[in-house]
Order: structure tokens, then C-alpha cells, then sequence
């Protein structure tokens, strides 16, 4: 076997060996996913929990952040600490997972500010009624300033996620929810402008872009999380069978150049033959 076939062969080997780590999501990164996907639930079951309580605020017409303000307003509060945490953790595994931290900077920026956001919301109630205060007023700022920054950031990452491999199968759906987030946004825009309207549907449209912005989370989540199964946690299948696919290479290779190793014995053998001295025939 001369040394460029047992670098074809060995190379082989090695390819195999390299190409399953593609599927390998880091543990970090798989608990902050699923820590996110979790949290979102309890988000989802405190605010309905929230909603039952007096003072029986309407979904329809009233924005979410009424909830806090009222007797059992601690329940929405802590709610909000609770969107912080699963935004941020979602982040820490998005960025864990992917390259998006350095591909798109801007648009993990603006989703880590939806989530500070939220803690922000939790420290300073809005206002309920005609009157007005200084903590209603940063709660109303902070809110439009997060709303901002969660829609057009996950456009940004729904657009840069094609050049993902473990997101480019679900970018145009990841798009899809994200341009509706944006467009649910606008709504809510132009109900500023029109009272009537605004008094009528604030809260349900508030309510359908939220829950836009959380899907496309836990949408991606759990494309992040199914890209991680090609691998076991004991070392995965995938590297199991690159180590067999190596292991093979060698095998070939040494079973082609064994015989190499025989042929000079063999010669040798024969020369000593033809040199041994003839016996006489008698």
C-alpha cells in the first residue's frame, strides 16, 4: 500500500470521526433551554391564575400589567420575574448552541433587553385609572421600549438563523411568527391613535403579541433541543460509530500492507534456495 492510499484510507477514518460532533449540544446550554421551556408554562398558568383573581380585570380591554396593581397583584408580579428569568435563560441557551452570539450581536442584545425589561415592569406598577405616577410612567416606557426590542429582535436571529445548521430547517416558520409578532405590534401602535378602538381591544391585541413573542421562544427551544438528540449522553451513537468507521480504516489498512511485509521474506527464501548448493544425483 503506498502512502497515498493509506492517506485516502485514514483520512476516511478521521472524517467520520469529526463529522458527529455537529450534532453534540452542550449541557449548559440544554438546561437553560429547558429551563426556559418550563418557566414559559408557569408564565402561561400564573397570568391565567392572575386573571381569575379579583378585581377580575377584562383580557379584552385592559392591558396585562393591571394585573399587578390590585389585592392579589403579587401573583402578576412575580410573573414578570418569572418572563425575565425565561427570556434570559433562553438567551444563555440560544447563544450556548449557536454561533448567533457573534453572528448577531444586535439581535441577542435586543432580546436580552426584553427580558430585563421584564424586571423593570416588576419593580415599578402601572398606573390603573386616570391618575398618574412616576413608577406608572417608567412602567409605560419600559414596556413600549421591551415590546420594540423583543419583535425586532427575533426577526434579526429568525433571519441570521439560516446560516445556523441546527436552526436553518425552521427559519422561514421562525420568520413566519416573528413578522406577526411585528405586525400584532403595529396594531397596538395605531390603537394609541385611536381611543375608541383602544378602550375596546387593547388588551386582547396586547395578549396576542405576547404570546407571539413566546412562541417563537419556545419554538425555537425545542428545535435547539431536538437538534442535540443525534447524540447520547454516554458519548452518542454518533461517536460510537465514527470510532467503528476509524477502526475499520485501520483494519483495511493494515490488512493491504501486510502482504507488503511478507513479500521481502518471501523473496529472500527463494534467493537462499537457488544459492544452496546442488546435491549430486546419484
Amino acid at each position: 500500500m503506498n502512502d497515498s492510499q493509506a492517506r485516502r484510507v485514514g483520512g476516511a477514518g478521521e472524517g467520520a470521526a469529526t463529522a458527529p460532533a455537529a450534532g453534540f449540544l452542550p449541557r449548559k446550554a440544554q438546561w437553560a433551554l429547558r429551563l426556559a421551556l418550563v418557566l414559559l408554562l408557569v408564565y402561561v398558568v400564573l397570568d391565567v391564575v392572575a386573571q381569575l383573581l379579583p378585581p377580575h380585570y377584562s383580557p379584552v380591554t385592559q392591558a396585562e400589567s393591571d394585573l399587578a396593581v390590585g389585592p392579589f397583584g403579587y401573583v402578576m408580579t412575580v410573573n414578570f420575574v418569572v418572563r425575565g428569568i425565561l427570556s434570559l435563560s433562553f438567551l444563555v441557551g440560544l447563544v450556548g448552541a449557536t454561533t448567533l452570539g457573534r453572528r448577531s450581536p444586535l439581535g441577542v442584545g435586543l432580546l436580552g433587553a426584553w427580558g430585563l425589561g421584564a424586571f423593570v415592569l416588576a419593580a415599578s406598577p402601572t398606573d390603573v385609572g386616570t391618575a398618574t405616577t412616576l413608577h406608572g410612567m417608567i412602567h409605560l416606557v419600559t414596556a413600549a421600549l421591551a415590546f420594540v426590542a423583543a419583535a425586532v429582535g427575533e426577526v434579526i436571529l429568525s433571519i441570521r438563523s439560516g446560516e445556523e445548521p441546527r436552526l436553518a430547517g425552521i427559519r422561514t416558520p421562525a420568520l413566519l411568527l416573528s413578522v406577526l409578532a411585528v405586525l400584532a405590534l403595529l396594531v397596538l401602535l395605531y390603537l394609541q391613535q385611536r381611543p375608541r378602538l383602544l378602550d375596546e381591544a387593547f388588551g386582547l391585541v396586547e395578549r396576542v403579541f405576547l404570546g407571539l413573542v413566546l412562541l417563537w421562544i419556545a419554538f425555537v427551544s425545542v428545535a435547539l433541543l431536538r437538534s442535540g438528540r443525534t447524540r447520547s449522553p454516554s458519548g452518542g451513537a454518533g461517536e460510537r460509530g465514527a470510532a467503528a468507521g476509524s477502526a475499520a480504516g485501520g483494519s483495511r489498512q493494515e490488512r493491504v500492507e501486510e502482504p507488503n511485509r511478507g513479500a521481502p521474506k518471501s523473496e529472500e527464501g527463494v534467493v537462499k534456495l537457488l544459492q544452496a548448493p546442488a546435491k549430486p544425483v546419484l
